[in-house]
């Protein structure tokens, strides 16, 4: 079984803005864009994280600073564009840092004037990499919506939350999508450009309250149960204490009865030992007195 992490590996875009087909390549899921003030980075990056990662196409999260200066729609179709429909695709491929397993998620729009914004999704999970053996583009124009899922199939996703709920399973696993969701309100949030101005220790609080997964009765039984032990153990401990400072006690007084025992042996050891050399004077003098 495969336990490697997923890295992104290349984003790419489909007759969206200004690009007609182009590819982004990573380096161990890291990219670095370069460019002077107004060539498109920001719009770039913006337009696969976190749109990509949910689906959630509102026009604040086309925006680093939370604004609705602009809507998806007007990166396919602007005021001043000569197009009266254009269809879109964006995609981000993953890879495992390990072996040459692909999955790749994306949605698709169509923009057309004066009209709602259509979209699609899909998440790829058979291996299958886009450019490769699947193609977005036909005759120099992305293809339709029918066409995709034709080319895909059950790998097609018609709706928003089905399609971030595939992501979550396919990439992310995250009990809940109520948990997913909260991890990529905190990416929208630390990507503010002028997150430090306002980063007092009440916003901490609340940015960790909300990117924090709660933990589960399973998750919190292991830390109850050994806070039950160290209790347990504690309470053992005050217990020995106990019974070492009364053994302490009685050693104590066993210690002076002891030496008073000693003492009383040693003094009953020196009496009977004075009466036996007492004694034996007496008969060596009878003995003698005998003799002479």
């Amino acid at each position: 079984m495969l336990t490697s992490k997923w890295h992104m590996h290349r984003m790419g875009l489909i007759d969206f803005w200004y690009y007609t087909n182009e590819e982004f390549y990573f380096k161990n899921g890291h990219i670095l864009l370069r460019g002077s003030n107004g060539s498109g980075k920001s719009v770039t990056m913006q337009s696969f994280i976190p749109i990509l990662l949910d689906g959630n196409k509102n026009s604040e999260r086309l925006d680093a600073f939370g604004t609705k200066a602009r809507k998806m729609e007007t990166y396919l179709i602007d005021e001043n564009s000569t197009r009266d429909e254009r269809i879109a695709y964006l995609y981000l491929e993953f890879k495992r840092e390990d072996s040459d397993i692909f999955k790749t998620i994306g949605m698709g729009m169509r923009a057309r004037k004066n009209k709602p914004l259509d979209t699609w999704y899909f998440v790829i999970e058979d291996n299958q990499r886009i450019g490769k053996d699947i193609q977005l583009m036909e005759h120099n124009l992305a293809i339709s919506k029918q066409s995709l899922k034709n080319r895909i199939q059950h790998q097609f996703i018609e709706t928003q939350r089905e399609y971030m709920a595939r992501v979550n399973q396919a990439l992310f696993q995250f009990p809940t999508l109520d948990d997913y969701k909260e991890s990529i309100n905190l990416l929208v949030k630390l990507r503010s450009p002028k997150l430090s101005n306002s980063l007092k220790p009440t916003i901490i609080n609340e940015l960790l309250s909300e990117s924090l997964q709660p933990l589960s009765e399973d998750d919190l039984r292991p830390l109850t149960e050994a806070l039950s032990n160290m209790d347990e153990v504690q309470n053992r401990l005050e217990v020995l204490k106990q019974s070492q400072q009364a053994a302490k006690s009685i050693q104590n007084v066993y210690e002076q009865y002891n030496y008073a025992l000693l003492d009383k042996k040693s003094l009953q050891y020196i009496e009977q030992k004075n009466r036996l050399c007492h004694n034996k004077q007496l008969i060596n003098s009878h003995f003698y007195r005998g003799v002479s």
